[in-house]
């Protein structure tokens, strides 16, 4: 079974969101080709809730589902369809802004705040779909125990174990990996698969790659049956998000991304109409 090369090794870049928000992009505008299905990752990681109380207040999504992961934190949302809750360490919030949605997410004060959130692209027919939104919680994510290895399922199947949730539009799938020192993992997949993922801590090296890959960044890998990895010395936890691409065009600006310019154009449009919300 062919297992997958590293294409591209992301670090991002430190940048400010939200009302004052430090993260890392590191996955973006410029990366969609690549990473299709996905078109954004943001990590956060830190210890000083200067660098994230601040939040994202209320904000405009539509064409995409914004996925949020936590290692660690705490995290209040509430949206314009009346949902409100916490996301709390291990727990995932999985919301479909399809047609158009108004939502906000305010970290608390916490000893830790890691995690980070994915956005997925949803195709043409899909990009004014109802919105929806699933809390998933930590309790609620199916585990499955592997030699050397625990993975939660958080979205889609993993290995014949289905998920916390399905996706209805875009079928991407996503796990939480924790392996211990030294372990090696594999899952097959289809090859035309677009296959990252994001090292939250520890280090990993890719199939027969003799390079040891640290903590915050993501390794973009090429086509192949089978993603192969081994833990470094401290073990690594990881997220790995995996999808068949759309490749579709891409307009995107802000927190809306269509297919053309002018369906960008209406968007915006909509907002200052007062009809974003149907």
């Amino acid at each position: 079974m062919s297992a997958r090369k590293v294409k591209r090794v992301v670090r991002g870049r430190n940048a400010v969101d939200g009302a004052g928000v430090r993260l890392v992009r590191v996955v973006g505008r410029h990366d969609v080709v690549d990473f299709d299905p996905f078109l954004l990752l943001d990590a956060f990681d830190s210890a000083d809730p200067d660098d994230y109380v601040r939040g994202f207040p209320l904000h405009p999504h539509r064409g995409i589902e914004t996925v949020t992961y936590l290692a660690e934190g705490v995290i209040e949302h509430e949206d314009s369809l009346g949902n409100r809750g916490v996301i709390r360490s291990g727990d995932c919030q999985w919301m479909t802004a399809g047609r158009g949605i108004l939502h906000q997410e305010m970290p608390k004060p916490s000893p830790r705040m890691l995690g980070l959130q994915i956005w997925v692209n949803l195709s043409r027919e899909r990009k004014m779909a109802p919105p929806k939104y699933r809390d998933i919680t930590s309790a609620g994510i199916p585990t499955r125990s592997e030699p050397g290895a625990a993975v939660r399922v958080i979205a889609g199947a993993y290995k014949g174990a289905a998920g916390a949730t399905m996706p209805d539009h875009t079928p991407a799938r996503l796990i939480e990996l924790r392996l211990e020192p030294g372990a090696a993992w594999e899952w097959a997949m289809p090859p035309e698969e677009t296959v990252f993922l994001y090292i939250l801590s520890g280090s990993v090296l890719a199939a027969d790659d003799p390079e040891e890959h640290a903590s915050h960044q993501a390794l973009l890998f090429d086509s192949g049956a089978a993603l192969r990895l081994k833990a470094g010395p401290q073990g690594a936890l990881l997220v790995v998000a995996c999808g068949e691409p759309l490749r579709e065009p891409v307009a995107w600006g802000g927190p809306i991304v269509m297919n053309t310019d002018e369906e960008l154009r209406q968007a915006f449009q909509d907002l200052e109409d007062g009809t974003f919300i149907r």
